[in-house]
């Protein structure tokens, strides 16, 4: 049985985003964040507008969407944060996998002694999984990686196709 091939350079181009990100691979998280622009910018209320047709907010997410590209970056960082505090098992979870890996790690293939008890990290890793899958299970973690998404996509999204491109990039656009 082959699988299904989704041809993803075709719906790239479509949508124009074939080269969009490239820069987010090659750079640093740190150097993303210096582009933030203000908020003032962001939340400027002058410039929110209904657009008058579809090919309008496609012009005004195409532009809005680099320009504030570091801005819904950090808009997503938040809302994955709030997802994880309002989701505290999956929050537990996550912990768990991550500690009980680094201490089982940190036994550098020693066995782990408790007293008379005795278990070697194959155990360890094992009694880890055993823990933690049915937990994962239990918090939901796809109605939050959808709800995560949704969120996401109609915030970044509405306020790409609400806010109006500058007055000056109006004027550089014009061929004079």
């Amino acid at each position: 049985m082959s699988g299904i091939n989704i041809p993803l350079d075709l719906i790239a181009s479509r949508f124009n985003m074939a080269g969009r990100f490239d820069d987010i691979r090659s750079g640093s998280v740190m150097s993303r964040f210096k582009n933030l622009r203000p908020v003032t910018e962001f939340f400027d209320m002058k410039r929110l507008s209904k657009p008058q047709n579809f090919a309008e907010v496609q012009t005004r997410v195409n532009y809005n969407l680099s320009y504030f590209s570091s801005n819904y970056a950090a808009l997503s960082a938040m809302l994955a944060i709030y997802t994880l505090i309002t989701n505290q098992l999956l929050l537990f979870c996550i912990i768990l996998v991550i500690g009980g890996t680094w201490g089982i790690r940190k036994l550098d293939g020693r066995d782990l002694e408790v007293g008379t008890f005795r278990a070697t990290p194959s155990q360890l890793y094992t009694a880890l999984l055993v823990i933690s899958v049915p937990l994962f299970f239990l918090s939901n973690p796809w109605g939050s990686a959808f709800w995560l998404v949704g969120a996401t996509g109609v915030t970044v999204l509405g306020h790409a196709s609400f806010m109006d491109k500058p007055i000056e990039s109006a004027f550089s656009e014009e061929a004079v």
